[in-house]
Order: structure tokens, then C-alpha cells, then sequence
């Protein structure tokens, strides 16, 4: 064979095994609680325009040099873990500040990457402080409708690729990393010993969704599986049953990571009693403090949050308004490498 002829074969399969390699790096945080400028307690909403501005710069740093250092790409998109507005349905004297707070939302995040201060796509979905289901809303306004109808974009845009048939819950890959964005939470409909709130915290067939899903989307290929959800596996009115009935649905699967927020900021290992393979979850925190930055290789996972350096909230001892009082630095802080091994497709 010529040696050209040679060189060119080469050449072509390097750029095919190059195009193969997995290097997924997005960011994740939740809980931006957008309010109103006059909300009694305060707004943070200017907090969290920071931490949108330090996403846009993120490809300007470098990971931490405990996680190896070296350049971070430029993120494929972010997510939005729930609790998105403060005040999911409420309305005083005919103003509605449930709507004035999606506003704030949408002009912060946008949803492609080029209809907001946010410079790459949003993957969100509602927490408990969203409001309820559709049609179940008192004061005129529905955040699920909103999410309902971004959702119709994300697929226009190709940004999702499944959706579930009621329209909430809906996935996509990234390489060949699969991602589930699970809402509330991945359940049917809430435990029926649990009191608190069952309409707000109704989960609308997630845990059916995310079942039909793997089946259809990653299969016996062996592919990771990313799966989020606003609550994670130390919420209560989750409860400890439904827990399980989740893993169970996706133990067959690649889950290399959980991400969920609603409850703080940190890192644990979690299974349900009796089971040996445990998931990695990330608790991704509130956006005025910060974001987590994430990188799936082909052999690796690494994370770092980045948060906001020395935040102090204090109270007005009349208003009870929130103060903050922040100088502008940065900091990473839990810090998480691990090394993946790919299961062999069955």
C-alpha cells in the first residue's frame, strides 16, 4: 500500500476515534429563588446576575490544580435544578409576583443561549417553590405552563431530544452521555403517607418517564447515565420508599452522577440499605452563592464548585430583609475526581 495511501488512512481514523472521545463539561446549580425587588424579604436577584457572569467567564479559568489543573471548555449548557422563582402562585391586589419573578428568571437565563445574560442553553425544571400543576394554580399565573412551553422550544431547537407525553420531563445526550431531567422528583405521584402539600409537590409521572426513557434511549448500550431532579435522597417528603423504587427503575443502568439541590451545597455516595453500587451525587446548592462545574471524559469524572467568597447574609431587625454584603471573590470548594470504568455493553 503507498505510504500516502497509508498516511491518509490513519489520519482518518485518528479523527474518527477523536470524534468518539467523550468530553462533556456543563454547569449545574438550582435554587435561584428570583423574587421581586420589593419582596418583604429581600432579593438576591442581583447575586445571581454575578453568578451568571462568572458562568459566561468560566472558559477564561482553570480547574483547580488539586483536580489537575488545565483549562475548562467552554460549558455545553447549564442546569437548573428547580425552585426557580420564589413564590410559585401568588398574587397581591390584582399583581401578580409570581409573573414579575419569572421575569427576572427568564431575562437572567433565557433558554438557548442567545436570548439571555446566560451565554450557553438552560436544561431547568420546577421545584417546590414553582407552583403547582397546571390548571391547579389560584392567582393566574402557572410556572409549569412556562416550562411547558420552553420545553416545545427545546425540542424545536433540538436542545432535548424525549419528552415525556405529559410534556414536563424530558432528556438528551451530550456525546454519549444520556441526561434525564427528572423535575421535582423521580416518583408517580406522592407516597400516600406523605401530608405535606400533595398538590405543589406532586411529581406527574416522573418515575414512569424515566423508566421508558432508559429502556428506549440507552438500553443495554452501557452508556452513562446522568439523572437530576430538584430534591435528592435526604428530602423527606420524598420519602425513603420512593427512593428506592427509583434506583431500582435505573440500577441496571450507568449512573455515574445524581444532581439535585433544594437542601445546601455538598458531595455524597448514596444507595438504598442493602445495595453495594452506590451513585455519586452532587447537591448543587443556590445560585447566589454559586455553581458547580462538571467534566465527563472517557475515563473520568472531575467537579469543583464554584462559590462565592466570604457571602454574609444578615437580617434587618425590623423588616427582617435579607442584607448581603459580598466584596466580589471567587473560591472552589468541594472539590471531586473519580475515575470511570465503562461496563461492557450486555
Amino acid at each position: 500500500m503507498p505510504s500516502k495511501v497509508l498516511f491518509s488512512i490513519l489520519l482518518l481514523l485518528g479523527a474518527i476515534v477523536s470524534a468518539q472521545a467523550r468530553d462533556v463539561t456543563f454547569l449545574s446549580t438550582s435554587d435561584s429563588h428570583y423574587r421581586q425587588e420589593d419582596h418583604p424579604q429581600g432579593s438576591h436577584n442581583a447575586l445571581n446576575v454575578a453568578t451568571i457572569e462568572a458562568m459566561n467567564g468560566i472558559a477564561q479559568l482553570s480547574w483547580p490544580e488539586k483536580l489537575g489543573g488545565g483549562s475548562i471548555a467552554t460549558p455545553r449548557g447549564v442546569l437548573a435544578l428547580g425552585d426557580l422563582i420564589d413564590n410559585g402562585d401568588s398574587a397581591v391586589g390584582g399583581r401578580q409576583l409570581s409573573a414579575e419573578q419569572y421575569a427576572f428568571f427568564e431575562k437572567d437565563f433565557g433558554l438557548t443561549g442567545k436570548d439571555g445574560r446566560l451565554h450557553y442553553p438552560v436544561y431547568d425544571g420546577w421545584g417546590n417553590h414553582d407552583g403547582p400543576p397546571v390548571g391547579k394554580e389560584k392567582n393566574g399565573f402557572s410556572m409549569q405552563a412556562k416550562l411547558l412551553a420552553r420545553n416545545k422550544v427545546r425540542g424545536e431547537q433540538k436542545l432535548a431530544t424525549n419528552f415525556s407525553p405529559n410534556g414536563l420531563h424530558y432528556s438528551w445526550d451530550w456525546d454519549d452521555v444520556h441526561f434525564v431531567q427528572l423535575n421535582l422528583y423521580p416518583a408517580d405521584q406522592q407516597d400516600a403517607g406523605i401530608k405535606y402539600n400533595p398538590v405543589w409537590h406532586d411529581p406527574q409521572l416522573a418515575l414512569a418517564f424515566l423508566k421508558q426513557d432508559l429502556a428506549d434511549k440507552v438500553g443495554n448500550s452501557g452508556r452513562p447515565v446522568v439523572l437530576m431532579s430538584h430534591c435528592g435522597f435526604d428530602t423527606d417528603w420524598w420519602s425513603k420508599a420512593d427512593w428506592k423504587r427509583a434506583y431500582d427503575v435505573a440500577k441496571a443502568y450507568n449512573v455515574i452522577l445524581y444532581i439535585y439541590g433544594h437542601t445546601g451545597t455538598g458531595l455524597r455516595a448514596w444507595a438504598p440499605e442493602g445495595e453495594t453500587k452506590k451513585w455519586d451525587c452532587l447537591n448543587d446548592g443556590q445560585t447566589d452563592k454559586g455553581f458547580f462545574v462538571i467534566q465527563l471524559t472517557d475515563d473520568r469524572i472531575r467537579a469543583a464548585y464554584r462559590i462565592k467568597s466570604d457571602l454574609k447574609v444578615s437580617k434587618d431587625e425590623k423588616t427582617k430583609a435579607a442584607r448581603f454584603n459580598w466584596e466580589g471573590q471567587w473560591e472552589w470548594k468541594f472539590l471531586f475526581d473519580r475515575k470511570l470504568v465503562a461496563p461492557a455493553a450486555k
